[in-house]
Formats: structure tokens, C-alpha cells, sequence
């Protein structure tokens, strides 16, 4: 034992260094055991057992550090209890996970690696632990160093302690020997894929009656020794208080005691009175057998029909005698007041409850729950009364027993000076709410203790019966009643069983049993909560029971066991027997591990595995998506509920064999699963069969490589680039970082070699261009026309000249030339000196130039040179010009008071005539900023230049802008730009021309470089550039129409091409696929891998902002965000712009490119450009997608009738009969099991349907709509109401002739006819699916006259009217599924695919849409844009009263309209939502706001 923690010492610290100070020499004895092997600790409750492991734990971390401790607690609650103490005790990383943190949804490794790395313990229930060893994301040997079993005697059978013992622990190599080594000499351990070390705590370590036999399992099961302290044996007895044991007894009740509860009785008499064939449930089981065909279903019906009548199982019938049952053993334990308070406050609860739409009774349909409350509302209740005199008179002689030695025990506390706190223990958790209320209110207890009960979860069983609503009885949560009763605000707690074990209650003095305790652990464990210094433990026995002699014998089993763990010399023999068959059945343990992971399929995991995976398959109208376990041989013989002498059938004893289904989502060699009759129990067939089934999903490639679902496919690895990407997406950031825009006039090395090009602009002289850059550009039509307000059109060509043969004055001249012509407009934004222009140019012969150079030569002459200061030589005073040049009249420009910032003007005239007042007047205020000014003739005349336009734009041919009227200018402010007519016209247009080279040379260096070689480089150039021209430029084109076009070939070409990689997959694994591959995320990722950003063309282009490309740019912090050195190819340093850039953008960019590549080469075009991208697919051409999903199809003619009727609607025969079968299967069909059900045609249907709709607004002549206005009108014919319309509306006319006698009595020929209507062909066998038929086709009668008016000839489309079909959505689901069968069986024609939906009528009615402009923004959308633009919050609030549903638009707070309608759940809400936003279109005038949207 520590003693000085501070003495010095020469040596490595010892394992009792590294404990706490405040350790008891019990504890550090149990310590150092468990350094030196796996032990159990064997101590009485209240000992200090979690101190030990937290000891334990403190060396583990300091002396472990790849591993973690890992700390097992049966419970959450207890769990929660030993985190919150480690965490206070150790100053490491305590994590705990529990069901709150849903570990079943961590799906990915690094996650768990992730919780690994933060934390050195761990804290969990041994489910937890043993799910994340089952599926390979912790590794025993590898991850965890020390495993602690808290409650340890729980290691038996198949409880998840022993299965991660079997399952994990015993397969590891055994712990090398090396470790009391190490920690004695406290250094660290080198890493091993081991045995962790185990340390278990219990206070009981026994069950059953033989001390010895429990010991060895227990040992044997946890590979280690119990025991218990030897050396403190005397310390231990000082801090574990044993109470004093007293038991009382009690006489057994009246046999007629049930006879005084009234409301007992009552409830007997309504029970007696019921006939189970008038139950609902039974009515409802024979209802569908008579439908059912011969088949499972039929047999499983038969069942379930034959069991319930036998046992009287109904929900009804079970829950009310479970209700009776329990209230009479209230009766017989409590007493007749207790009874008829439960009876009285359970009918209460359940008749409050009543609604069809509670929690409580949820489960039940509504005519069972009619059913049931009927018959509760006939048995008479008598109120209960709370009067003294009833409650102990009533109240049977247990109770009077327990309240006597409640008296005297808390007396014998209070003679010692310490208050009373006690607990009783009770077995049944009714019997825990009764006694607390008759406690609450006994007149001997209510005022002397404070009552509070504690009751365990309800196992599954309960919580779905009747009497679960008891739970609503409870008055406060577990966690209060612990705090209040450790606070002292209650005294008394009436407990089940979750009170003996390990919650952290405080030591109370009394512990009373109310009930004999069921066995030796549990005798321990709740004779342990006494755990005062001075208290007391009493047994209840009625008198003449053999009660008391059970106690006798647990006391002496304690005493052996006691022995047992004492004797340090007993034999311990805990060699794990690996053939132990207390676990096994003759067919062994099987189980199944993936090399890869780790992950292991066993029996014991097999039967949740495979229900997880059915329970997350993607949700089908009126389905439940889960296993059917059929047993084989069934438990009744057929047709027993119609035998007239229905005689009870023995139980068969086995063996059995089993039978599963697995819902009609799978493929059907995947479906059913079936094991011979050789297994012993119906479990273990179940779990074999189980096994197979989820083997064979594994096999099929439905699970990952951890044994679960694929609920994510996407890559884990990526560069490192892209994963900083991905991070900014994942939080949603919006950005990525990537390299800067390509500068198409800096080469990569520069050479100072130039290249030559003859510029040519209609009605101008020619110009020589110069650039570092090899032009690239050569088509003529590749070139741009310019729109210009005064000359008009202008078509720019171009000739290349080849490699200029310069001499250094020759650059210099067409440097000096380039600076002249955009100084004049560009001045402010340019350096005088700095000539190093990226692109030069040069007049090719301009005959005004020679008169221009005299002038600029003049100019040049008046400068003092010995100034040394740089001069503008484009610009002169305009006196002194004026009087040297005799005032000529061809100035072209001039500029006002010789300001850089002041205004350019064309130079009209020279005015020498007097001038007006008015203009005399004009001038001085003009020039009031003067002082002096005086006005001398002559004055210039001229008009303000034209806004700087981009002249790439049509808009610049008609301006409607009016002219800007004539200033008057004086001589003396003005100065005049020595620029020829040429050259201002240049000066204007060089921008747009630059610009437009600049856009064409970078979708040419796209073209070149990243595309070339491949199919992509074929595209034409126009398309290219729309596709990489962003909407952020401000063009006259950006990619947002190719984006949108593109968006729906790439969902079209992955569903396809899923389709057909991935034939077994079912549509939640298709969506989820699908989804991944177009995200924006994968998209953005791998544009940033093919550098993609580099070509984007995202730079605004400005006129009134434009300036001439340098080599060398200055710094702008407008314009570059952020630089790095990168290392050029010349050797020298050149920079790097470094971006922010939209991901979305990314994305858009690389759909818009498949949208380009589909323009031109249609759908195996646009193929290669996703190819090229990858995506995260392997890409096959459409025709061999189509092959592929074909290939698996089966030829067939045998097929039903209505198969035919709908070849007729759809105007095309089928080739291949199984495709439209599938098509028109709901998964709850039970026969004809060769096809699946329609989902998979459904999820390509939906993007066949998308892509043509798209396709064709897309190419609407003369529209042009924008991605707004397609996505508008898109969704008014694809969206699941219209879709059902157009289900519910298509129909077939057949004969239906019989013959018959007609008016003179002779046989003819009756011409009859009948209507078959598409949706009356769905195949289903759910009785609820066709009610939902019925009911939506009832109101299609009423509504489709109005939707098919609105269609034809309102000018907005009816969305409120089709919303009140209010259609489930397997009409709309029928639809989409045909279209894909439909594609598949032509073999992918779209045209076949295009006419099928003119003959349903979904073409002719967006036809109709585009003709006529039809309205069809949705009114929720209108009101929503209303709201944005006036600046007002909106709220929609649905209040539900009645049968009715009323919805609210609250704006700014208060309420404008509301609209009511019939409440049918989400649907009727729905309906409701939509009236409520018409109704505000027209109280506000909306109709004819935002059509432009």
C-alpha cells in the first residue's frame, strides 16, 4: 500500500507508484493482481470495485499507448454512472457511446478510427462493442489493450460479454508474458496484435446451485480468476457493512379476495361476454385468406388465422386479459383498492387515448381499437376513493406486514440519530405502480415517507401489448427519483429489479424484499444496496412457503462461493474449453469472417443482421420491408380455424427446418432461402437460414466488406488536393482553393520570340498584332463581329504572318503604338514607362497617320527635355495647338480641363462667333472651380464619347439611350488627344477584340491540351465556349442552358449505366450511387483533378474598367487574392494567382460540357466527356448498357392478362413480356416471383422522363428558356400529382359483348363495353392498396373535368386542382416504370420512348404549355418570391380539429388568409397549403407577378 508518494527512489517507478494515494490496501492488493493476469474481483457491493479498474485503467494509458482500455456496463444508465466517475478521476480522454450517438449509422472505418485516436477509454454497453467487432471496424488484438467487464457474472450463454469472449477475444494470440515486466519498470509496451488483458467486477459471481460448476464457466468464459482479496482480508471487513438480516412473515389472502374488487369483477363479466370470432383482427384474417391464392401468403394467413384462435391472441382479447390477469394478482398481493385504482386509471389512460392518430395505441387499426374501446367502456368502474378507512381496509395483509416493518425500521434508524432511506424490491413492475400509490396514500405512510418507484425498460414483448400504456403512469423519469431520493426529497423507493444492479444509489439503511428473490445473484445483489454502516436487510415469507428454507440455502451456496474465491490454492482450471457445446447445437457454431476487415458472421448475429438490412430498404407504399421466417413443419395444420372440433394440437418437437423471404426488392434468386428439417430448435433454424440469406447478400455484392448494407458507395482515397476540396464542400463552405484562370498571352517560357498576325476590321486600315503566343485561332468563323452604334456591324479577320523578324526599334515602335492608342481611355489604370504590353500592335497604313506624327512631333518638340520627367505625348494644350495648327476642324478627341479622371469629348468644331447669355452662363458655372476665368473666342464645340460599350454585344447596334447634348468647352481646360480617326476607333474596339481572342485561345488551349486525342476534341468550337463561359463573366453566353441540358444526360447515362453494372442492386443502392456520381462534390473533384479551373472562363470583362495585359501585371488586390512561387520552366520565379472558386461552378462546368458533348454527338458522345471525367464509374457505351440490362431478362409467354391491355394504352408491344411484368409489380405482389418489383424501372424511368422533357425545352425553337424557365416547366409535367392524373386518366375501351334475347325473343348479340384503366393493371396483393385505388379514382371523378379544362385551355396550370387527387405514389411510380421498361425493351430508342409519352399525353400537354405560354409557377413559389421581393417573413401553420385541417399564412407574424380542408394526414396538409397560397395570389393581385421568373 502507498504510504509516501513522495519518497525518492533510484529505481523505475513500481505499479504502486503510479496508483493514487487514497488507495485502501485491498484495492492495491486486487491491482497488482490484475497486473500480473486476467483476474475477476469477487467483492461485496459498496467495496470499491470500480476503483480498482479505474486504477487499472490509469496504468493501462501510461503504459499502452496504441491501445485503448475499453470499459463494458450492461446498461446505458450504469454506463453514463462509470463514465461520469472515470472522467473526474483520470486526466485522459473518456469517451461513451451509447444508442443517442446511433453507432449503428457509423458506417465508415474512420469514424471509429477517429473516436480511437481521440480517446484512451472508452466507455459502452458490450452490444456496442460487439457490433463494432462484428463488422470490422475495431480490431480486439490491434485496438484494445485492456477490456473490463463490469457486472461480470453476466458472461454466459449467448450474452454479448461471452459472444465477444467466443467470438474475438479466444481467437487472438495469447498475450505474451512480458508485460508485469514492463509496467513494473514503467515503460511502455512494445505494440502486438494480442489477447487485450481482462479484469471483471461482480459482487456475485454465481448462478445456479453448484458454486464450483459456476465458477468454472465463469473463469473459463473470461479467461481469468476470480477472486478476492487474501493479504487486507481484516482492511476489506472495515469498509463493507453487512446488514442485519431480519426476514418478517405474512398470511397468505382469502381465496375470494377477487370478489371484493368491483371493478375486477366487472372487467370479468366483459371479458366472459366476448366472442373472439366478432374480433376485427379475426374478421380481417379470414377476409384475406378468402382473397389469397394459393401460395406462402395464403399459408402464412391460414397460420396466423389458426394461432390466434387458438390462443385468443387478438390484440383485443390478450390485452384485456393480460389487463384482468395482472389486476387480479394486484388484487391477491396488494389488495382490492390497489386493484381497482390500476383497472380504473389503465381504462382511464387508454379512453383518454382514444384518437386514431395517438402514439400510445398507434399500432392498432382503427377497428380493432374501436373494438377494444367499446368493450372498456362497457365494464363499469367505480371511481376510486382516496378515503383513509377505504385504503387500509382494502389493502391486503401483505401490505399491512410491510407497512408495520416500514414503521418499526425506520424507528430503529431514528433511535441511532440518521434518517431513514429504504428500498423495496418487487418483481412484477404493476405491482411496483399499485404499491407505490397505496404507500402514497396509507394514512400510516403517507405523511412519515417521501414514495418514488423506479421500473426497468419493458422488454419488446410488453411495450407492444395493451397494457404498455401503464408507462403513462409513471409520474417522474428514473434519473429524477435517483436524484430526489439522493438529495433526501424522497425516502422510499419501490423498485423492479433495475435498482439491485449497479446504479449508483446512495447507501441506503433498509432494503426491504417484497418478493422472495428469484435466485443467488439476485439476493446478493439487492441485500448489497444495504450498504450503511448500520443497516438492515428483510425478507418477506409468507407464512407456511418454503421460502425461508430457499434463503437458508443461499446463504450457505454464499458461504461456498465466499470459500471458493478466498482459497488461494484452488485449482482454477480456466482453460477456455473451445468445444464447449453449453453454446453449440449439433450443427456447430457457424460463422463467416471477410479477410479484409475482420467483419464476422455468426448464428448469434445472423437473424438482427439480416432484418437491418431489410429495414433500411428504400420504403414502398403499404410494404414492410422485412424477412419472413416460415418454420417448417407450421405450427398448426391448414385450415384448423375452419375444423368444426377444434382439439389444441400438441407442440411438435422437432427437428425443424425454416424457410425466408426477403421483400420483392431483390431479385428473386436472392429472395428465398430455405434449410432442411434437421435443426433441434425453430431458432436455430431461423438463425441457420438467416446465415445463408445474408451470406448470399454478401456473396451478390449487396454488403461491403464490414457486413453492411452499401448505405455509401463512394471512394475512400483521395489526393491531397482534393480532399482540402471535399473538406470546404462537406462544411458547406462553397469554395474551393485551385490554381488561377489561364493567361492565353503569357506563355510558359518566355523567349522574347514573337509571333506576327494581320488584324482586319471592316471599314478601318489594317493593323499588325504582335504576341508572345502562338495564335491558335484560324477559322474565319471563329472570329467575332462587332456591333458598333454608329458604323454598325464591323467582321474581324484575321491572317497569321508567321515569326516577326523584329529589330529592338521595331518592337519599341509598336510598344510606343499600342501605349498611344489606349492611353487615351485607359491613362488612369496605366504607367507612362511601363511598355512591356503581352500583346503589341501596329498600323498597317492609316493616311491620316503622317498628318497625326507631324502633330505629336510638334508636341514632343515644345517639351523641355532637361526636366527628365516623363511626358504624355497623345495629349496637347489646346491654345497653343489651336494656334500652331490654325484651329483645325479634324481633331478627333478631346479631353476636359487636361485631367486624367475628367471626361473624354468628340471634337465637334471651333466656335468663333459671340456667344449667347445661355452660354456664357453654361461656361462660368462649368468652370466656377476657377478663379479668373475668362472666355476668349474661339471655344471648342463637342459631344460626350459614348459610354465604353462591349462592342461583342448585339445591344450596341440600337441604342435607345437619348444623345447627350453639345457642351461648350473652353480652349484654356482642354486638351487635345493626337489620335487619328483609326486609331480612336481603335482605341474603342481593341478591348472587345482582345477579348473575344482571349476567350476563343482558351477554349482552343482546352481543346489542344486537355481534350486532345480524345473524342472530346471534335466538339465545335461555339459550344466549347458556351460550355466554359461562367454566368459570373457577364457575356453574351454562359453555360447555364448547357448546365441544365447536361444535368439531365449525366442523370440519364449513370442510371443507365447502374442499371446495368449493378443488376442485383435494388433502387435505395441505385439512388444512392446515382446521387454520389453527380453530385456536386464528385463533380468539383474531379474537375479539380483534370485542373479544369484552368479554363473556365470567369473574368469579367469591363470596358470602363479594361486595361492592357502586361508580362509583368502590378499588383491589384482587387484582382489577385492570393500568390504563390511556383517554378517555371525557365528557371525564374513567376507567380501563380491562387483563387477562390465556386465548387459549384466546378460542377456546373463539368455538366455543362456533357450538355456540349450531347449537342453534338448525342448520348455516346456526352458519354466520353463523362468517361473522361471518370466520376467514380466505369463507363460503357449506351448500346452495350442497354445490351447488358438485357442480357439478365428472360424470354417468356406466359404472362397475365392485363400485360396485353397495357401494350394497347401504351401504343407499343413489348418484345420482352417480363420487362412490362416488372414494370407493373408493387412489392407487395406475392406471386409470379421472376421479376422484382418496379422500383429499378422506376429510377430509370424517372431519368429517361426527366432527360426528354429537358431535351425538348431545351430546343424549343425561338424560346431560348432560361434554366429557371425549363426547370418551371418541367416540373409541372414530371411531378408525381400530374403523373397520377395522367395514370388515373388513361384507359383502355374493350368489348364486353354477350349474347342475349332481344325484343322478339331471339338470341343476338348485346353490344356491351367496359373501361380498363391503366392504374386498375398494377399487380399487388394488398387489400389496402386497392382501397387506396378505389378512394383516389373516386376523386379523380370529381376533379378530372376541371384539370382537363385547366390543361387544355386555362392560361395557369391547375396545381391546385391536381393536388386534390391527392394520389398515393405508386400511380405516379407506374408511369416512370413503363417509360424505362419501355426504353430497355426498344433496345434504348428514345423516339419509341418520346411517342409512348405523346400517347399517355404528357408531350401534347407541355406542347400545349410552350404554345400558349402557359402559367406554371406553383403558388407556393409565387407567394414565397412575393415575400422576398417586399421584404416580409412568411409562415405556414396547420392546425388540425376534427376531421379537418386548417392552414395559416402568417406574414410578419399575423395571419392573412387561411384555407380548410378534410385532414388525411401529410396529404391533407398538403392540400390545405396549396388553397391557402391560391387564396393569397388573389388577396393580393399575384396572378400576373413574376411570369419573367
Amino acid at each position: 500500500m502507498v504510504t509516501n508518494m513522495e519518497e525518492p527512489s533510484d529505481q523505475a517507478p513500481s505499479p504502486s507508484t503510479l496508483a493514487l494515494s487514497q488507495t485502501r490496501g485491498y484495492q492495491q492488493e486486487m491491482l497488482d493482481a490484475s497486473l500480473k493476469g486476467n483476474i475477476i474481483i469477487a467483492q461485496d457491493t459498496g467495496s470499491g470495485k470500480t476503483r480498482i479498474a479505474i486504477l487499472r485503467m490509469k496504468i493501462e494509458a501510461e503504459c499502452e499507448p496504441n491501445k485503448v482500455s475499453w470499459f463494458l456496463a450492461p446498461t446505458v444508465a450504469l454506463c453514463q454512472q462509470q463514465a461520469d466517475v472515470i472522467k473526474l478521476d483520470l486526466p485522459v480522454s473518456v469517451g461513451m457511446i451509447s444508442g443517442a450517438c446511433e453507432p449503428i449509422q457509423w458506417k465508415e472505418s474512420a469514424l471509429w478510427r477517429g473516436v480511437l485516436q481521440r480517446h484512451r477509454i472508452l466507455v459502452t454497453t458490450p452490444q456496442v462493442l460487439l457490433d463494432a467487432l462484428r463488422h470490422g471496424y475495431i480490431n480486439l488484438g490491434r485496438d484494445i489493450g485492456l477490456l473490463i467487464f463490469d457486472e461480470a457474472h453476466h458472461a454466459t450463454d449467448n450474452h454479448p460479454y461471452n459472444c465477444i469472449m467466443k467470438e474475438f477475444y479466444f481467437k487472438l494470440p495469447v498475450r505474451q508474458s512480458d508485460l508485469d515486466d514492463a509496467i513494473s519498470r514503467g515503460v511502455q509496451r512494445k505494440f502486438r496484435n494480442e489477447r487485450p488483458m481482462v479484469l471483471g467486477l461482480t459482487a456475485s459471481p454465481i448462478f445456479g446451485g453448484d458454486p464450483q460448476h459456476a465458477f468454472r464457466v465463469l473463469e473459463s468464459n473470461l479467461d481469468g480468476i476470480i477472486r478476492s482479496p487474501q493479504q487486507n482480508r481484516q482492511e476489506l471487513a472495515k469498509f463493507v457493512h453487512r446488514p442485519i438480516f431480519r426476514h418478517v412473515l405474512y398470511n397468505a389472502p382469502a381465496s375470494d379476495i377477487q370478489f371484493m374488487s368491483c371493478n375486477l369483477m366487472g372487467l370479468n363479466q366483459v371479458i366472459s361476454g366476448m366472442n373472439i370470432e366478432e374480433d376485427p383482427y379475426i374478421s380481417s384474417l379470414r377476409e384475406q385468406l378468402a382473397k389469397s391464392a394459393p401460395g406462402p401468403e395464403r399459408i402464412r394467413i391460414d397460420q396466423k388465422l389458426s394461432k390466434t384462435l387458438q390462443s385468443k391472441s387478438s390484440y383485443t382479447h390478450k390485452g384485456l386479459r393480460d389487463l384482468a390477469t395482472t389486476a387480479q394478482d394486484i388484487c391477491y398481493d396488494v389488495g382490492p383498492w390497489a386493484a381497482d385504482w390500476y383497472i380504473a386509471k389503465v381504462i382511464e389512460k387508454a379512453l383518454d387515448n382514444e384518437t386514431p392518430f395517438d402514439n400510445i395505441i398507434s399500432v392498432w387499426q382503427d377497428k380493432e381499437k374501436r373494438y377494444l374501446l367499446d368493450h372498456l367502456r362497457q365494464v363499469v368502474v367505480m371511481p376510486t376513493s382516496y378515503d383513509a378507512e377505504d385504503v387500509t381496509a382494502d389493502a391486503s395483509e401483505k401490505v399491512k406486514v410491510l407497512v408495520q416493518s416500514l414503521l418499526d425500521e425506520k424507528a430503529w434508524a431514528e433511535s441511532h440519530n440518521e434518517p431513514y432511506s429504504g428500498i423495496v424490491f418487487v418483481t412484477r413492475r404493476d405491482v411496483v405502480l399499485a404499491l407505490t400509490e397505496v404507500l402514497a396514500h396509507h394514512p400510516e405512510t403517507s405523511q412519515r415517507f417521501r414514495v418514488g418507484c423506479l421500473l426497468g425498460s419493458s422488454d419488446s414483448a410488453y411495450r407492444r401489448s395493451f397494457l404498455d400504456i401503464t408507462r403513462t403512469l409513471l409520474k417522474q423519469s428514473q434519473a429524477n427519483t435517483l436524484l430526489d431520493f439522493r438529495s433526501g426529497d424522497i425516502n422510499l423507493i419501490i423498485a423492479t429489479a433495475v435498482a439491485e444492479e449497479g446504479l449508483d444509489i446512495q447507501a441506503c439503511g433498509n432494503v426491504i424484499r417484497w418478493d422472495a428473490p428469484n435466485n443467488m445473484a439476485s439476493w446478493a445483489q439487492s441485500r448489497g444496496r444495504a450498504r450503511r454502516e448500520r443497516s438492515s436487510f428483510v425478507l418477506m415469507f409468507q407464512a407456511g412457503s418454503d421460502d425461508k428454507q430457499q434463503v437458508m440455502k443461499w446463504e450457505q451456496l454464499e458461504k461456498q462461493m465466499m470459500d471458493l474465491y478466498s482459497n488461494d490454492q484452488r485449482d482454477t482450471g480456466n482453460t477456455h474449453d473451445e468445444n464447449d457445446e453449453s453454446t453449440l447445437d449439433d450443427h456447430g457454431d457457424l460463422e463467416f469472417q471477410v479477410e479484409s476487415t475482420g467483419a464476422l458472421l455468426s448464428l448469434q448475429s445472423a437473424v438482427s443482421h439480416l432484418n437491418h438490412f431489410c429495414s433500411i430498404l428504400p420504403n414502398s407504399y403499404r410494404v414492410s420491408h422485412l424477412p419472413i421466417y416460415d418454420i417448417d413443419p407450421p405450427d398448426m395444420p391448414e385450415g384448423w380455424h375452419s375444423f368444426e372440433h377444434k382439439s389444441n394440437v400438441p407442440p411438435y418437437p422437432g427437428p425443424f427446418g425454416c424457410t425466408v423471404t426477403l421483400p420483392r426488392l431483390l431479385p428473386s434468386e436472392l429472395r428465398v432461402f430455405s434449410v432442411k428439417r434437421e435443426y433441434p430448435s425453430k431458432q436455430s433454424a431461423i438463425q441457420h437460414v438467416a446465415f445463408n440469406a445474408y451470406l448470399a447478400l454478401y456473396n451478390a455484392k449487396l454488403l461491403n466488406d464490414n457486413l453492411l448494407p452499401l448505405t455509401s458507395v463512394i471512394e475512400e482515397n483521395l489526393e491531397e488536393e482534393v480532399k482540402a476540396l471535399l473538406r470546404d464542400v462537406e462544411k458547406r463552405s462553397g469554395t474551393a482553393t485551385v490554381r488561377g484562370q489561364l493567361d492565353p498571352w503569357i506563355p510558359t517560357k518566355i523567349n522574347n520570340k514573337w509571333w506576327s498576325t494581320e488584324l482586319v476590321v471592316d471599314g478601318l486600315p489594317s493593323l499588325r498584332m504582335l504576341t508572345l503566343v502562338k495564335p491558335t485561332i484560324s477559322a474565319e468563323q471563329e472570329m467575332p463581329t462587332l456591333y458598333h452604334p454608329l458604323r454598325g456591324e464591323m467582321k474581324v479577320r484575321l491572317r497569321h504572318l508567321g515569326i516577326a523578324n523584329l529589330s529592338p526599334g521595331d518592337l519599341q515602335s509598336a510598344q510606343c503604338y499600342t501605349r498611344r492608342i489606349f492611353w487615351g481611355l485607359s491613362a488612369a489604370r496605366m504607367t507612362w514607362d511601363k511598355l512591356d504590353f503581352a500583346y503589341n500592335f501596329q498600323c498597317m497604313h492609316d493616311e491620316n497617320g503622317s498628318k497625326w506624327a507631324e502633330r505629336r512631333t510638334w508636341l514632343e518638340k515644345r517639351h523641355d527635355k532637361s526636366s527628365g520627367d516623363s511626358v504624355d505625348f497623345t495629349m496637347a494644350h489646346a491654345v497653343p495647338f489651336g494656334e500652331a495648327f490654325s484651329f483645325p476642324n479634324d481633331i478627333t478627341w478631346v479631353r476636359d480641363s487636361g485631367d486624367f479622371s475628367a471626361r473624354i469629348y468628340r471634337f465637334l468644331s471651333w466656335k468663333h462667333d459671340p456667344l449667347s447669355p445661355e452660354e456664357e452662363e453654361f461656361l462660368r458655372l462649368k468652370y466656377a472651380r476657377f478663379t479668373d476665368v475668362q472666355i476668349t473666342l474661339p471655344v471648342i464645340v463637342a459631344e460626350p464619347l459614348p459610354r465604353r460599350a462591349n462592342f461583342l454585344l448585339t445591344r450596341g447596334l440600337s441604342s435607345s439611350a437619348p444623345a447627350e447634348k453639345t457642351v461648350l468647352l473652353l480652349p484654356r481646360y482642354t486638351r487635345v488627344v493626337l489620335l487619328s480617326p483609326a486609331e480612336t476607333e481603335y482605341a474603342q474596339i481593341l478591348p472587345s477584340i482582345i477579348r473575344h481572342l482571349s476567350v476563343m485561345t482558351t477554349v482552343i488551349s482546352l481543346r489542344d491540351t486537355l481534350f486532345t486525342g480524345t473524342p472530346l476534341s471534335k466538339i465545335p468550337l461555339p459550344l466549347l465556349t458556351t460550355a466554359l463561359t461562367a454566368p459570373v463573366s457577364q457575356g453574351l453566353i454562359n453555360y447555364e442552358r448547357l448546365e441544365t441540358l447536361g444535368d439531365g444526360v449525366l442523370k440519364f447515362i449513370v442510371s443507365i449505366h447502374l442499371m446495368a453494372a449493378f443488376p442485383h442492386w435494388h433502387e435505395g443502392y441505385l439512388t444512392r450511387r446515382k446521387d454520389h456520381g453527380v453530385s456536386n462534390a464528385q463533380l468539383a473533384k474531379n474537375a479539380v483533378l483534370k485542373k479544369l479551373y484552368r479554363w473556365i472562363i470567369r473574368d469579367r470583362f469591363t470596358p470602363r474598367k479594361w486595361t492592357p495585359r502586361y508580362c509583368t501585371p502590378p499588383q491589384n488586390e482587387d484582382q489577385i487574392k492570393e500568390e504563390v512561387e511556383v517554378e517555371g520552366s525557365d528557371s525564374r520565379k513567376s507567380r501563380a494567382v491562387i483563387e477562390e472558386l465556386s465548387t459549384k461552378m466546378l460542377a456546373d462546368v463539368v455538366e455543362s460540357l456533357i450538355g456540349a458533348a450531347y449537342e453534338h454527338g448525342g448520348f455516346d458522345l456526352g458519354i466520353e466527356c463523362a468517361k473522361f471525367f471518370g466520376l467514380g464509374l466505369e463507363w460503357w457505351g449506351l448500346a452495350k448498357c442497354v445490351e447488358t440490362a438485357l442480357s439478365v431478362v428472360e424470354t417468356t409467354d406466359d404472362f397475365p392478362a392485363q400485360v396485353t391491355d397495357v401494350e394497347l394504352m401504351l401504343g407499343y408491344n413489348f418484345t420482352r413480356k417480363l420487362l412490362l411484368i416488372e414494370a407493373l409489380t408493387h412489392a407487395s405482389h406475392q406471386f409470379d416471383t421472376r421479376t422484382v418489383s418496379y422500383e429499378r424501372m422506376e429510377f430509370l424511368g424517372d431519368s429517361i422522363l426527366d432527360m426528354i422533357i429537358t431535351d425538348y425545352l431545351y430546343h424549343v425553337p425561338g424560346k431560348g428558356y432560361s434554366p429557371g424557365h425549363m426547370h418551371m416547366r418541367k416540373s409541372s409535367v414530371v411531378n408525381t400529382h400530374f403523373l397520377a392524373f395522367i395514370c388515373l386518366r388513361n384507359s383502355l375501351k374493350v368489348d364486353t359483348s354477350m349474347p342475349g334475347p332481344n325484343h322478339e325473343g331471339r338470341i343476338t348479340l348485346n353490344t356491351q363495353s367496359q373501361e380498363i384503366y391503366l392504374w386498375q393493371c398494377l399487380l399487388h396483393s394488398s387489400h389496402t392498396i386497392l382501397e387506396d385505388q378505389k378512394t383516389t379514382f373516386s376523386r379523380y371523378n370529381k376533379v378530372k373535368a376541371q384539370i382537363e379544362d385547366a390543361l387544355q385551355n386555362d392560361s395557369i396550370f391547375p396545381w391546385a386542382a391536381l393536388t386534390k387527387l391527392q394520389a398515393p405514389k405508386f400511380f405516379s411510380d407506374m408511369i416512370e416504370s413503363l417509360i424505362g421498361a419501355a426504353y430497355l425493351d426498344s433496345g434504348g430508342n428514345i423516339n419509341v420512348v418520346r411517342e409512348i409519352l405523346r400517347k399517355l399525353g404528357i408531350l401534347p400537354t407541355l406542347e400545349r404549355i410552350v404554345r400558349d405560354d402557359v402559367d406554371v409557377l406553383h403558388p407556393v413559389s409565387r407567394v414565397s418570391l412575393w415575400t422576398q421581393r417586399e421584404y416580409k417573413t412568411i409562415e405556414y401553420i396547420f392546425n388540425e380539429e376534427g376531421g379537418g385541417v386548417t392552414c395559416s399564412i402568417l406574414i410578419d407574424g399575423k395571419e392573412a388568409v387561411r384555407a380548410h380542408n378534410e385532414r388525411r394526414g401529410h396529404a391533407g396538409q398538403e392540400e390545405a397549403k396549396y388553397e391557402a397560397a391560391e387564396k393569397a395570389i388573389k388577396f393580393w393581385h399575384l396572378h400576373d407577378e413574376f411570369k419573367d421568373y
